[in-house]
């Protein structure tokens, strides 16, 4: 696979992640469910006449089960950084699903760059809001970098 199709494939996997813990906090649907339902149904597949890219999928499954699994300290890292007097439940479900993908990122996987996590979910943004949104993504995901990553790496 080359590097520019693995980009779109893990750009596909953040986008179905972002609405699969969408779809999981509306209807309460358990992981292994969810998972099966995406793998089956969604990733890659034809809706609506539109080809959706292939999506990597276990770039996909680890997003899905580590947000599922940390979800308390994603939460926590979150809301640490929205402005005072905001919390996490104020923010609309796929905002909320959006950020805890993205803090996830941060979290577990130090394979991927800062920069390239904040950008790819800034383009999700973009797919569900205008450009004042995505401008609160980048920021939020920027603080929450600092402390997601300011570990040293040992």
């Amino acid at each position: 696979m080359t590097n520019e199709a693995r980009s779109r494939s893990r750009s596909a996997a953040r986008l179905a992640a972002v609405q699969a813990l969408y779809q999981q906090e509306m209807e309460g649907t358990p992981v292994a469910r969810l998972l099966k339902e995406f793998h089956d149904h969604r990733l890659g597949a034809t809706i609506e006449e539109a080809q959706y890219v292939e999506a990597e999928r276990s770039f996909f499954d680890d997003i899905v089960t580590g947000v599922s699994a940390r979800g308390t300290e994603i939460d926590e890292l979150i809301s640490r950084r929205l402005a005072t007097g905001w919390r996490l439940e104020r923010l609309d479900r796929p905002m909320r699903a959006l950020l805890r993908a993205g803090a996830y990122e941060l979290l577990a996987r130090n394979d991927v760059p800062v920069g390239s996590v904040i950008s790819e979910y800034v383009d999700v943004a973009h797919a569900f809001y205008d450009k004042r949104e995505s401008g609160f993504v980048n920021g939020v995901l920027d603080a929450v970098a600092k402390d997601a990553r300011a570990a040293p790496a040992g």
